[in-house]
C-alpha cells in the first residue's frame, strides 16, 4: 500500500511537472510575442506625446571601450570615435541581462526594431568588441553592450536629461516628484530616523534597507513600533528609501547601477548623520547592498543582519548575469511568484506597461488596499509597492540582482577575510522566490554566519506578521556584539 501511494505521488509530480513546462512554453512564447508589439506601441506613442521615443533593449548590437574609455562606432562602413566622460559610470556596473534576454521571438524583436529605426532615419549601430592592451601590456577584457546604452549614456554621462519629469507614463503627483522641485533635496535619499536626536558616546547607529519594489516603510512600520523603550533609546534606527522608491528621487536619466545607490546611501545616511560605526539590517535586494556597503566600510561595521539574500553560487563556465537570471525568473507561471518575477525581469515592456496601470494611478490602488484590507502593516506595504518607476524598477533588477551576480562572491569573501562582525541570516522555510538553499550558500562563504530558518514563513511573512519577535531578535543580536565590545 505504501508503494503504491510513493508511485502514485511521483506519476503526480512528474504530470504536473510536464505540465507546467508546456504551459509556461505557451505562455511566455505569447508574451514574447506581447513584448514586441509592445515596443512599437510605445515607441510611436512616445514619439507622439513626447517628440521622441526612449530607447529600449529590444536591439543587440555590439560596443567596445578602447583603453582610453571612448567608444568606437561602425556606423554605415564609417567609423568614429564617441567620448562619454563620466567619473560616476563604470561599465561593469551594468548588466548584459538588459538587453541579452534569449526568447523565441527575439529575432524578431531585433528586426522590428530596425525597423523602427530605418524609419526614423537612424543607421542600427554595429559597435565590434576588441581587445586592446594598456600601458604595461595586459588585455583589457572584451564584452558586448547593447547599443542603446550608447544612445542613452551619450545624454545621460554629460548631465542632460534624455526626457522630462516626469514622463508620461510615470505619475505626476506631489509624492513622486516633490524631490524635483527642490534642489537642496535633489541629491539624497528620503530617511526617516527615530531615537537619540543627539546620539552619545554610547550610543549607536543601525541602518535598515529595504529589497525590490519597497520602501523603508517595510520597516518602520514593522519592526520600528515594537522595539523595547531601552532599545530606542540606545540605538538611533535610520531606514531609508532607496534610490528611485518611496519617497526618494527617481531620476529618469539615471541606470541605476550598484555603484549609484551604494554612493547615494554613503551620501544621504552616513555623511550628514556623522555615522562611524553602525549595524546593517537588509531584505532581499537590499542585501546586496548591505555587503557592498559594509565592504567599503569594513572597520564600521558592527554587524550584518540579511534577511532572504538572492546569492546563487554560479557553476564554473556559466555567464554569471545569465545564470542568475534564470534562477530568479525562470519564466514558468507556477508558482504564482515565479511568474511575476518572470514577467519582471523578462519582459521591458510588459513590465512598462504594469507600472503605467498601478504605478502611475497609485492613489486609486492605495485607497483600494485601505478600503479592502483594513490592515494599517499590508496597506504600507502596498504603498511601498506602487510608489515607483519602471526606469527605476527596471535597472535596479537588472543592475543589482543579476548585474552584481559576479561581484556578491568577492563581497563575502571580504567579509569573511575583513570584517569582524557578527553576521546572522533569516530565511522563511516556503520563500519560492529564493530558497533557503540562498541563505545556506552565504553561510559557505562565511563560515560563522549563523543561519535561521523561520518555518512557516515566506518572503514577506519573514517579517509582517512577526515584526514583535523579530525586534527581539535584531535585540539580541546587537546586544551580543556590544557586549563582545
Amino acid at each position: 500500500m505504501g508503494g503504491l501511494m510513493v508511485a502514485t505521488r511521483s506519476v503526480l509530480m512528474v504530470t504536473g511537472r510536464v505540465t507546467n513546462d508546456v504551459v509556461s512554453f505557451i505562455v511566455f512564447t505569447l508574451l514574447d510575442l506581447l513584448d514586441v508589439l509592445l515596443c512599437v506601441l510605445y515607441k510611436l506613442t512616445d514619439l507622439l506625446i513626447e517628440a521622441e521615443w526612449k530607447p529600449c533593449y529590444c536591439s543587440s548590437a555590439k560596443e567596445a571601450i578602447t583603453s582610453s574609455g571612448k567608444i568606437l562606432v561602425s556606423e554605415q562602413g564609417e567609423s568614429k570615435i564617441v567620448c562619454l566622460s563620466s567619473s560616476k559610470l563604470q561599465w561593469e556596473d551594468l548588466s548584459d541581462t538588459l538587453y541579452s534576454r534569449p526568447s523565441l521571438v527575439s529575432d524578431l524583436s531585433k528586426s522590428t526594431v530596425k525597423e523602427l529605426k530605418r524609419l526614423k532615419i537612424e543607421a542600427t549601430t554595429t559597435i565590434r568588441t576588441r581587445e586592446r592592451s594598456n600601458k604595461n601590456g595586459t588585455l583589457r577584457s572584451t564584452f558586448t553592450i547593447n547599443s542603446t546604452i550608447v544612445e542613452m549614456l551619450q545624454g545621460k554621462i554629460g548631465g542632460q536629461r534624455s526626457h522630462p519629469i516626469p514622463r508620461w507614463s510615470d505619475c505626476d503627483c506631489i509624492t513622486c516628484t516633490s524631490w524635483s522641485s527642490s534642489s537642496s533635496c535633489k541629491e539624497t535619499l528620503f530617511v526617516r530616523a527615530e531615537g537619540p536626536k543627539d546620539k552619545s558616546d554610547t550610543g549607536e547607529d543601525v541602518l535598515f534597507i529595504h529589497g525590490f519594489i519597497s520602501s523603508s516603510k517595510f520597516w518602520t512600520e514593522t519592526v520600528f513600533p515594537n522595539f523595547s523603550r531601552e532599545a530606542k533609546s540606545k540605538y538611533r534606527l535610520i531606514a531609508v528609501d532607496l534610490l528611485g522608491f518611496g519617497r526618494s528621487p527617481k531620476p529618469t536619466d539615471s541606470l541605476y547601477t550598484l555603484r549609484e545607490h551604494v554612493e547615494m546611501i554613503q551620501r544621504s545616511v552616513l555623511e550628514p548623520y556623522k555615522v562611524k560605526s553602525f549595524h546593517i539590517v537588509a531584505h532581499s535586494l537590499g542585501c546586496i547592498l548591505a555587503l557592498a556597503l559594509a565592504v567599503n566600510h569594513p572597520g564600521a561595521v558592527k554587524s550584518l543582519t540579511l534577511l532572504a539574500p538572492p546569492y546563487f553560487p554560479v557553476p564554473k563556465g556559466e555567464a554569471a548575469t545569465q545564470y542568475v537570471l534564470r534562477k530568479v525568473a525562470p519564466r514558468r507561471v507556477w508558482p504564482p511568484i515565479a511568474f511575476g518575477a518572470s514577467i519582471a525581469c523578462w519582459y521591458e515592456h510588459i513590465s512598462r506597461t504594469i507600472c503605467l496601470l498601478i504605478c502611475k494611478n497609485h492613489r486609486l490602488w492605495e485607497f483600494l488596499t485601505k478600503l479592502v484590507t483594513r490592515n494599517r502593516i499590508r496597506t504600507y506595504m502596498m504603498e511601498g509597492f506602487f510608489c515607483h518607476t519602471h526606469n527605476a524598477a527596471w535597472h535596479t533588477l537588472h543592475n543589482i540582482i543579476c548585474g552584481s551576480a559576479g561581484k556578491v562572491n568577492e563581497y563575502l569573501d571580504a567579509v569573511r577575510e575583513r570584517l569582524d562582525c557578527e553576521v546572522t541570516i533569516f530565511h522563511g522555510s516556503d520563500d519560492e522566490l529564493l530558497p533557503v538553499d540562498c541563505s545556506y550558500a552565504v553561510q559557505t562563504k562565511i563560515p560563522r554566519a549563523r543561519v535561521k530558518v523561520i518555518e512557516k514563513k515566506d518572503h514577506i511573512t519573514i517579517v509582517v506578521g512577526r515584526q514583535k519577535a523579530f525586534a527581539r531578535e535584531l535585540e539580541e543580536i546587537w546586544k551580543k556584539k556590544s557586549s563582545r565590545g
